[in-house]
């Protein structure tokens, strides 16, 4: 059994050419025919990569073909080409379904936008973009795909261009990956110098000629070029995948369309950076330095970016913050050596989080665009569909045992702390170690509080109509009872429901402690975390029975307790706290000062920089060249004087120049 080239292709081609039709023929088609051509590509796209799943899974050799040479430069050659392992068949998977789900959920969310097809052209452009990314077999062409997928969420975001707050939103977005990708960049032109080559499998190979290689970038400053090549595409993933201090653009992206946030910044290009550093584990397996960098910086995601999404009142930001928080879960697991962790966790948050947003989309649709939780309360019996799979997202979220998350998210913090228990020394380890697992309060807290303000307590909806006069809102709508999505909504909440909830039981086994990603990711024996945990797994029952008698599960349980009690059973507590907390709660709402930094820091020093060269340019560079023609003008005015035109003027000169002449000589010659 062999993978076909001709489905690969497809596979890729099949998006692109529903982005196509919907962009470039849409107002001509129809709303109709450009959502059903797009959602046709992407369908047999998904449904293709199913069965090059399933192939791989009954045995089938991995796919690793160059399709087409670009260009040849001597030695190096830059190829377009494909390489399908059970990695990329999971990640093209899990692109492709979530992808089919927010386009079917697109039809009632975007129902009454004038951008209807623009909109479908460009969710589906993106999944073109997203596959070339994870299917490639070289540098070059993940480069590509790295940049088409920051163009097209570039263009998401800033979707609704009339609206200021979204024109921002993206040109941040753009302008922080920049920066990321810039190290990206730098990494990619370190393997191509010193490993030669920009394909996956030959740079693999050669890991060894670098192995002990060092490099002196600042003189008596010597570096392991393994470890400048990792912490740069790193910085890469920073960008990407929303990575502190890399992190200021997500939160802030939720001006786009909800179904972006689902499919953008929940379930793949967020998850880029992830499966990239994944892909490279044969290199990030050569440097302790590097994996400590990305630990450090996992572990300060996981937490500290938690804890602003426990004050934010805009529904789709506090599931921003999650993901900002879930991603640092992802990249803790890749700095202590849990690849495979990283990916599966990668998975299952694809869906419950693509749920998470898809129902607050589900919640403002029912709202009529309203998004501040605490002008909704008691919707769980207007909404009873979105209630019940929000609570399936949420408890999957937040590591519920038996649900999908769980066996992720533990495992990760099981990993986290065998591998703070190897090294006891290590303060970046432990650092790590507590993290993750003081991170499960957190979750739990800011989730059931966006559940508790959502779907319970009073109607705060009706006085938040009665302070408006029943005045029609920024979109147009009168006020009204709040009500159920219709079916191409809810569909796509129930499907992702339902894997949120199973998947993890059936997948855990094979994938996390399995031989699944066995030739797809390298780890050193000494490194191998979850080779260790897999000792301890007596299958989805016994692990997730044993997560009730663990410390995150308690942890857990108190921030569910501590929302509980602030939100349904004593909610005039909350003003004490509030008083009390006052200093941190500040420092939380202004997002640790981060985007003081960048906008008013580096963004705001780069324009004052602009502003001095502007001054140099117009009091120095200008005056000098305005000084000069005032000089020359000078010069050429006391000349006119001299030149009167008079014989015996220019006589009377040649006599004084030529008794001056004489005096120089006589002086000279004595």
């Amino acid at each position: 059994m062999a993978i076909s080239k001709t489905h690969l292709i497809l596979v890729v081609l099949l998006p692109l050419i529903g982005s196509l039709i919907a962009g470039l023929f849409g107002k001509k088609i129809g709303r109709t025919a450009s959502h059903s051509v797009t959602i046709l590509g992407v369908a047999a796209s998904s449904a293709l990569s199913m069965y090059v799943l399933w192939q791989l899974m009954q045995g089938a050799a991995v796919f690793n073909e160059n399709l087409y040479n670009w260009l040849t430069a001597g030695s190096i050659s830059v190829d377009v080409g494909f390489m399908v392992d059970k990695l990329t068949a999971m990640m093209m998977v899990v692109v492709t379904f979530v992808s089919l789900l927010v386009h079917i959920y697109t039809i009632g969310y975007m129902a009454d936008d004038d951008g209807y097809t623009r909109f479908f052209s460009y969710i589906s452009l993106f999944t073109f973009s997203m596959l070339m990314l994870v299917m490639s077999n070289n540098f070059m062409q993940l480069f590509f795909g790295w940049e088409a997928v920051g163009l097209v969420s570039y263009l998401l975001i800033g979707f609704w261009y009339k609206k200021p707050t979204a024109v921002f939103a993206n040109l941040k977005a753009f302008m922080v990956n920049r920066v990321g990708d810039f190290g990206f960049l730098l990494g990619i032109a370190g393997v191509l110098y010193w490993v030669g080559t920009l394909d996956y499998v030959t740079a693999f190979a050669n890991t060894d000629a670098i192995k002990n290689a060092t490099v002196e970038i600042l003189p008596g400053h010597v570096w392991s070029i393994p470890t400048v090549i990792c912490i740069c595409l790193f910085i890469g993933a920073m960008g990407k995948s929303a990575q502190v201090p890399l992190h200021v653009w997500l939160p802030d992206s939720m001006e786009g369309p909800t179904p972006i946030s689902a499919l953008i910044h929940a379930a793949t290009m967020v998850t880029a950076g992830i499966f990239m550093v994944a892909r490279m584990s044969p290199l990030f397996e050569l440097s302790t330095t590097a994996l400590s960098f990305v630990l450090f910086i996992g572990a300060t995601g996981a937490f500290w970016t938690g804890l602003i999404g426990m004050v934010q009142n805009d529904i789709k930001r506090v599931v921003a913050y999650s993901t900002l928080s879930q991603l640092g879960y992802m990249t803790v697991a890749l700095g202590v050596s849990a690849y495979s962790a990283a990916v599966y966790h990668l998975m299952t948050h694809a869906f419950f989080k693509a749920l998470l947003f898809l129902g607050a989309g589900s919640v403002i649709i029912g709202m009529h665009h309203e998004q501040d939780m605490f002008k909704m309360g008691g919707l769980r019996k207007y909404m009873p569909i979105t209630h019940i799979t929000m609570w399936l997202g949420t408890l999957a979220l937040v590591a519920m045992p038996f649900f999908s998350g769980y066996y992720s998210k533990d495992t990760i913090i099981v990993a986290a702390e065998l591998h703070a228990h190897a090294n006891p020394g290590d303060m970046i380890a432990q650092y790590g170690m507590w993290a993750v697992i003081l991170g499960t309060f957190v979750t739990s807290f800011y989730s059931f509080r966006l559940l508790y303000l959502t779907f319970f307590g009073e109607e705060r909806f009706r006085h938040a109509q009665a302070d408006h006069g029943h005045a029609h809102d920024d979109h147009g709508h009168g006020a009204h009872e709040p009500h159920e999505s219709p079916w191409v909504v809810t569909v796509p909440l129930v499907l992702l429901g339902i894997a949120s909830v199973v998947i993890g039981y059936f997948t855990a086994g094979p994938m996390l402690f399995g031989d699944f990603f066995t030739g797809s990711i390298h780890v050193l024996q000494e490194n191998n975390v979850v080779a260790k945990i897999a000792e301890e797994f007596h299958g989805p029952v016994a692990f997730a029975l044993h997560g009730f008698m663990t410390l995150p599960f308690w942890l857990a349980f108190l921030g569910f307790a501590t929302a509980t009690l602030l939100y349904i059973i004593k909610p005039e507590l909350r003003t004490g706290v509030v008083r009390a907390l006052a200093a941190p709660i500040k420092v939380l709402q202004r997002k640790f000062y981060m985007d003081d930094l960048w906008i008013g820091g580096l963004a705001g020093g780069s324009l004052k920089l602009g502003q001095g060269s502007n001054l140099i340019d117009s009091r120095v560079i200008d005056g000098a060249v305005n000084g000069s023609v005032s000089l020359t003008g000078m010069v050429a005015a006391m000349a006119r004087k001299v030149q009167s035109g008079y014989l015996y003027h220019y006589a009377f000169a040649m006599i004084l120049g030529l008794i001056a002449l004489l005096a120089m000589a006589n002086h000279y010659w004595q």
